[in-house]
């Protein structure tokens, strides 16, 4: 079951080990049935003497709770303090214990690896068997389990070396290259082997090598100093089995839903079958001869009433019966995908695994197949999903969408931080790696130059596979709504990616959609703005508001309506804060429209008479601006508006109103940075508008205590038309009811009564 050394040693010379003979003949109790020349999977069997149970299946196969022959026997010492070591292993590189059939199963395959490739070389070696498997078999009321393999096997020698590789790197050395991340000790049978003693508190070897005629016994106990080696009766034409004497809190797992359960969830995707001895309750239909004679007695009542002697014979009762049957059960017949050519596999069977594996219901949108070699190695199956999750935040936070596989193994859906970006977490699929140690840990993932390599490749072809989307739904002719779909499941995502993913910024930015004043029911992209841009414009002008119709109607918006210009409608919460980051694009500059210092592309005639406006309205301004004090930086002239009198604007470094609002909503925010961020607020008002005319024609007149209440209320209506607080609600109504009562007022003149 482990990979044999290439050049055997003598247990005394490479591993230093004190060796005892004991010559002690154990007296034996009981004996073993002969078994059969051949297996369901065609292990050679026969009988060997021992004290053990066993459990005959079909074709007179027996899997064997053994207890080694009795033999001379030697005893060797670790030079190594094995309690410290296997503490290290159970704690730092298996916080799941079940990951012992994880390790012994993959071990397996490895040795089965082996002996296929030697009988390229040498087909006699298949003289012992040519079928190639694994067997899995739990005894409930021994409390064992047993796994057998007819893999390459191991002689003595290489029994001492592959299972020393604890003792022979020693405690230290071991703890030395873990420390440096060399955790691929565990691809080594020695420390993937001793997982085992996770749950067994004794563990027995038996195996057979085509290169020795002996077949030999590895028998040591949990916590023990040392193991002890024996020639056993051969009952193995080649290979290995491995019986697991349980601890008593590990007693559920000799349990075979529950060896079914983590085959399925570990090693389901392994190349040689993996068989179960399961039990199964079959149905079968009997005849029910009590309700059958009843049945006729009854019709023959009936019969002699009619005045005949008897009535035919009736059909027979049916009943149902349950027998138990017990039989081996192939657990991984499930082909990995991944492993085929992306040509030969159909749309349907991507969708079936996708739904199957992912507990999906709707279709992928796409899916992203791709191997890779070279330097590093490794296939991957990504899919892009058909809808978002229904609470998308959480889903983001929990994600388990990636499946990371070593050498079909499955390790963990706890990694998708270290194989792709947060904003990529939507991202379902499996990728699987044969550089990667099988004790893989978040710690040597973060270090590990291979991992860093798969996470740029996993990326950039996930990217690239939603550009080829967005395209497709760009060409001319076509009706593939497949982006638009995209978008609006996970368009956030991308907005996440432009703040998070700055080397690929430029890439995402191509993919973000926009509704604008221009674009109808539909989305534009930044791309399609830059293409359709006005003669003359120098920037990207965006407004972020609560929603589209809150967006068409607010002030900001309307010279550069009127003039024709496209602005960008940025109506969740991220928005604002990806086109901030992103700064650019195509060297546009992207402009937040409620900002101070709007560009119109204005001419030098249109800047000279604004100057010549200001001139003329100063008295106002500076007038508005003592009235308002600090609520205000300044009051200046503008252009940007035509229907409306006045609007407040943010400086350029400063929060937008929308912003303002989506900071005051955090539950942890600075009250102290808010006001900080807020920044300064100007008060730009429309020359051309009435209300402004009257307002200046009234501080000509030196009539300023009686616009005070106006200039006031028109301060809090450009707040509010901004999508900014009133500072002072009542104010604000006491201002309102004062005007509707001199309205009320004025109008209350009596009025002669018509004569009729």
């Amino acid at each position: 079951m482990a990979r044999s050394l290439s050049t055997p040693v003598r247990a005394q010379a490479s591993l230093g080990m004190h060796s005892s003979t004991t010559m002690t003949r154990r007296v034996l109790i009981g004996h073993v049935r002969g078994m059969g020349a051949s297996t369901p999977l065609g292990f050679a069997a026969r009988p060997f003497v021992g004290s053990c149970t066993t459990l005959q299946g079909r074709h007179g196969y027996h899997t064997s709770v053994a207890v080694c022959s009795a033999v001379e026997e030697e005893t060797f010492t670790y030079q190594a303090e094995v309690d410290r070591l296997m503490d290290m292993i159970v704690n730092s590189l298996y916080s799941n214990r079940e990951v012992f059939l994880r390790e012994l199963v993959s071990n397996a395959s490895d040795a089965l690896d082996k002996i296929r490739l030697l009988a390229l070389q040498d087909p006699s070696q298949y003289d012992s068997g040519s079928e190639l498997g694994i067997r899995i078999k739990a005894d409930k009321d021994a409390r064992t389990i047993v796994i057998e393999d007819s893999g390459v096997g191991m002689s003595k020698d290489e029994l001492l070396s592959s299972l020393g590789t604890i003792a022979r790197s020693g405690t230290a050395k071991f703890m030395e290259a873990m420390k440096e991340g060399d955790a691929n000790l565990i691809g080594q049978f020695g420390v993937g082997f001793y997982s085992a003693f996770l749950v067994a508190d004794k563990v027995t070897v038996q195996t057979k090598s085509n290169d020795d005629p002996k077949q030999w016994c590895w028998e040591s106990t949990a916590g023990s100093h040392s193991y002890t080696i024996k020639e056993d009766v051969n009952d193995i034409a080649r290979g290995t089995r491995i019986t697991l004497h349980l601890k008593e809190d590990a007693a559920d797992i000799a349990d075979a839903a529950k060896l079914s359960s983590l085959i399925k969830q570990y090693s389901e995707f392994i190349s040689f079958p993996i068989n179960l001895w399961t039990t199964k309750q079959n149905s079968k239909e009997v005849v029910d001869e009590d309700a059958t004679k009843k049945k006729q007695e009854e019709a023959d009542e009936a019969a002699k009433k009619e005045g005949k002697d008897s009535a035919d014979p009736v059909d027979p009762v049916m009943k149902t019966e349950w027998e138990t049957s017990e039989d081996w059960e192939i657990q991984n017949d499930n082909k990995p995908l991944w492993t085929r050519p992306p040509r030969d596999v159909s749309k349907e069977e991507y969708a079936s695994f996708f739904k199957s594996t992912f507990r999906e219901f709707i279709d992928p949108l796409d899916q992203i197949h791709f191997n890779v070699e070279g330097t590093i190695e490794f296939s991957s199956l990504l899919f892009i999903p058909g809808m978002a999750p229904f609470d998308q935040q959480e889903a983001m936070q929990k994600s388990k969408n990636i499946r990371l596989y070593v050498k079909r193994v499955f390790i963990s859906d706890e990694f998708d931080e270290d194989l792709m970006p947060r904003y990529l977490s939507f991202v379902k699929g499996v990728v699987d790696s044969a550089d990667l140690p099988l004790n893989v840990s978040r710690e040597i993932l973060q270090e590990s130059r291979v991992v860093r390599a798969i996470k740029r490749q996993l990326v950039k072809r996930t990217l690239d596979a939603i550009t080829a989307m967005a395209e497709k739904s760009k060409e001319e002719g076509t009706k593939d709504d497949t982006y638009i779909t995209f978008w609006e499941a996970f368009g956030r995502n991308i907005k996440l990616g432009v703040l998070e993913d700055e080397g690929n910024r430029q890439v995402l930015a191509k993919l973000l959609r926009f509704s604008s004043n221009l674009s109808g029911a539909g989305y534009t992209s930044l791309e399609e703005y830059v293409s359709g841009k006005k003669e003359g414009q120098e920037s990207i002008y965006y407004l972020a508001a609560d929603s589209k119709d809150a967006a068409q109607a607010s002030p900001y918006v309307e010279q550069l309506a009127s003039k024709g210009f496209e602005v960008l409608y940025l109506t969740e919460p991220i928005d604002e804060i990806a086109m901030a980051n992103l700064g650019e694009f195509e060297g546009m500059p992207l402009v937040d429209v409620t900002k101070e210092d709007l560009s119109l592309g204005e001419t030098d005639e249109d800047k000279k008479a604004l100057e010549e406006k200001a001139s003329e309205l100063k008295p106002l301004t500076d007038f508005m601006k003592t009235l308002l004090g600090d609520k205000i930086e300044k009051v200046t002239i503008t252009n940007r508006l035509t229907d409306t009198p006045a609007v407040v604007v943010a400086s350029k470094f400063g929060w937008s109103a929308n912003m303002e609002r989506i900071m005051k909503a955090q539950a942890l925010g600075d009250s102290q940075a808010a006001d900080y961020m807020k920044g300064r607020r100007i008060l730009e008002i429309n020359p051309k508008h009435s209300i402004i005319k009257n307002l200046a024609n009234e501080v000509s007149k030196k009539n300023e205590e009686a616009i005070k209440d106006q200039i006031s209320l028109l301060y809090d209506t450009a707040l509010l038309t901004g999508g900014y607080p009133i500072e002072s609600t009542k104010a604000f109504a006491d201002r309102i009811y004062s005007i509707m009562s001199s309205e009320k007022d004025s109008s209350s003149e009596p009025i002669d009564p018509e004569i009729v």
